[in-house]
């Protein structure tokens, strides 16, 4: 599913035009990305936890070659769902 995808369901359900509700999908994410950099942890109730974590620089191997490389530290975003929606998935 894509964001073109969402913004139709979306269109359809609430019976607003589909460039409104791509603006809003858009509008949604860019928000999601901001507070994620500004505070690092964003909580939505029912749906799940993301989080900025800090992760360290370590030593790899190239699976091709085998020799050893380091992989600079990096931060990234994880993911942790909410009760409501791993009830649902099972």
């Amino acid at each position: 599913m894509t964001k073109r995808d969402i913004a139709n369901i979306l269109a359809e359900k609430y019976k607003i035009s589909q460039v409104d509700s791509k603006k809003i999908v858009q509008g949604t994410f860019d928000t999601i990305i901001e507070t994620l950099l500004k505070n690092g942890r964003i909580e939505l109730r029912n749906f799940g936890v993301f989080i900025v974590k800090h992760r360290k620089a370590r030593k790899a191997r190239n699976p091709r070659t085998g020799a050893q490389v380091m992989v600079p530290e990096k931060k990234v975003v994880t993911f942790k769902p909410g009760r409501l929606m791993q009830n649902k998935i099972k």
